[in-house]
């Protein structure tokens, strides 16, 4: 593909190898640009694509890993000759800069380039074997062989917020590939374009590498029926999502009502507490002001782990700290979000919480349509605990800083929280006793835990867990990014007395 040329969607979704038009359509509603015609998904599209997947696991389920990571670093290739292009349609969709977009696709190759190797080692399988004893008394140990094995075919949910990592080729896709399950993709309606382009590179890569065409679909836009089809098929053995509470949930019991069960690996809401220790605060609490602020405002506020809550000392460091913060988010600018229904939903969420018991503005924003400012808000512990809804995520650039008297009360704070997928701890040397005293709260509470930082950047690693317990997501056992988010798609298999001239070739 040339970047010479701009990049015009055709509209179509991607079913088992061919460009399948759709009897209805619907338009894309970019930030900026065109808008674009795409085709609506339907239940029919999901039973095909489903077949077409389970087709494709009888020969991708049992292929060669080697095989499996020449094809995910064929789609890096694929990805990277459309960068250009994915860079413009994926601005122009979703209003992030340019900058972002590019270190999002960095982002995106790096997953598929870290599978690639992870395979390779083949230490996602897990292997053990007990030798045979044959001559054990009273009863003689059979040969016993186990390993990992892919499930099979998987559904996928694109991100809203994350058009390329968490999205057609981000995170959940790049580990069931490299597990060998099929996937199909239920692409976002906020950046079909974007999900065209990408779909259009793996569906390149499939074909170089000669695989079965069903190891990868995309269905485009469609109303909640289509979702329900995809979770419900029964060929789907598991599900990966990342977005609302209440939409993955509603999806979450679907998979549960099922005949048959399947996991559903849902990514849901969290506001990321901070604590910030008394040594802390003294020593450097407006630095962690101003970098709160940068962190809370980062992409509108658009990310899983923006940090909304700062859990604060009362008392004049504190009241320092506060007023860094409220001094730098009031120099941010109003910001683009994602799309007009996520806009929407702040503003709602921003009102609901400003509007608590004992809830004091600091910093008041006005929005409209896709455009929106950050807010800040003030609650004593007191109050805190007086009303739940202000733990619940208001996705966008809204901080709260609900203040404590004690550190007793800190730690109250930390245990009235539901799961998290991040809590940070701002601390010195000399806050390390009422840290400890502290992390074990916050061990079960999130599923990383992080000293002296911003959560907003989650590296893509061996060691990251993106995860933690409910709403932070549906299976606190898991995590989308890092190479443990592989064993989501994978399933133990024991092989007794089984001859080598039949055991798979990972055994051997």
């Amino acid at each position: 593909m040339s970047n010479d040329l701009p990049f015009i969607p055709h509209g179509r979704h991607f079913i088992a190898g061919e460009r399948i038009e759709g009897q209805t359509h619907f338009q894309s509603a970019p930030a900026d640009g065109p808008a674009h015609t795409f085709s609506v998904g339907t239940p029919a599209l999901v039973e095909d694509a489903c077949q077409a997947a389970e087709e494709a696991f009888r020969s991708f389920g049992h292929s060669w890993r080697e095989d499996r990571a020449v094809f995910l670093e064929t789609i890096v290739e694929e990805i990277e000759a459309r960068a250009e292009s994915i860079t413009e349609i994926g601005t122009q969709e979703t209003g992030l800069p340019a900058t972002r977009l590019v270190g999002e696709r960095g982002r995106t190759v790096t997953q598929l380039q870290l599978f690639a190797d992870h395979i390779r080692r083949g230490d996602y399988l897990d292997r053990r074997h007990d030798p045979s004893q044959p001559e054990r008394k009273p009863a003689p140990r059979p040969d016993l062989r186990v390993m990992q094995r892919p499930i099979g075919p998987v559904a996928v949910f694109g991100a809203s917020n994350f058009p390329l990592a968490f999205s057609v080729a981000g995170g959940d896709t790049a580990s069931a590939l490299a597990a060998g399950c099929p996937v199909v993709v239920k692409g976002h309606s906020a950046h079909p374009g974007t999900s065209e382009i990408v779909a259009e590179a793996i569906f390149a890569a499939v074909r170089r590498c000669g695989l079965h065409p069903g190891v990868f679909s995309l269905i485009q836009g469609g109303r909640r029926d289509v979702g329900t089809a995809l979770v419900q098929h029964p060929l789907i053995r598991a599900v990966g999502f990342t977005g609302s509470i209440s939409g993955g949930r509603a999806l979450f019991d679907l998979c549960a009502a099922r005949r048959d069960p399947i996991p559903f690996f849902g990514e849901l809401g969290s506001v990321n507490p901070m604590f910030l220790l008394p040594g802390a605060l003294a020593e450097r609490g407006e630095a962690i002001g101003a970098g709160w602020a940068a962190s809370l405002t980062m992409g509108a506020g658009q990310f899983c782990t923006n940090p909304g809550i700062a859990v604060v000392m009362r008392g004049p460091d504190g009241e320092a700290f506060v007023e860094a913060a409220r001094r730098e988010l009031g120099k941010i600018e109003s910001q683009v979000m994602l799309t007009e229904g996520i806009a929407s939903a702040y503003r709602a969420g921003r009102d609901r919480i400003a509007a608590g018991t004992g809830v004091r503005s600091l910093l008041t924003s006005t929005c409209d349509l896709r455009n929106t400012a950050p807010d800040l808000l003030q609650v004593s512990a007191q109050d805190w605990f007086r009303d739940e809804a202000l733990a619940e995520e208001a996705f966008g650039p809204l901080g709260l800083v609900v203040t404590v008297d004690s550190l007793d009360e800190m730690r109250d704070v930390a245990r009235s929280l539901q799961g998290q997928l991040t809590a940070t701890i701002h601390m010195e040397e000399v806050d390390s006793k009422p840290v400890r005293e502290l992390l074990p709260i916050l061990e079960r509470k999130a599923g990383r835990v992080l000293a002296n930082g911003f959560p907003t950047g989650v590296e893509v690693c061996d060691a990251m867990v993106h995860g933690g317990p409910y709403p932070a997501s549906t299976n606190f056992g898991a995590t989308s990014v890092g190479t443990l988010s592989i064993r989501r798609w994978l399933r133990p298999v024991c092989y007794q007395d089984m001859p080598d001239s039949v055991l798979p070739r990972d055994l051997l």
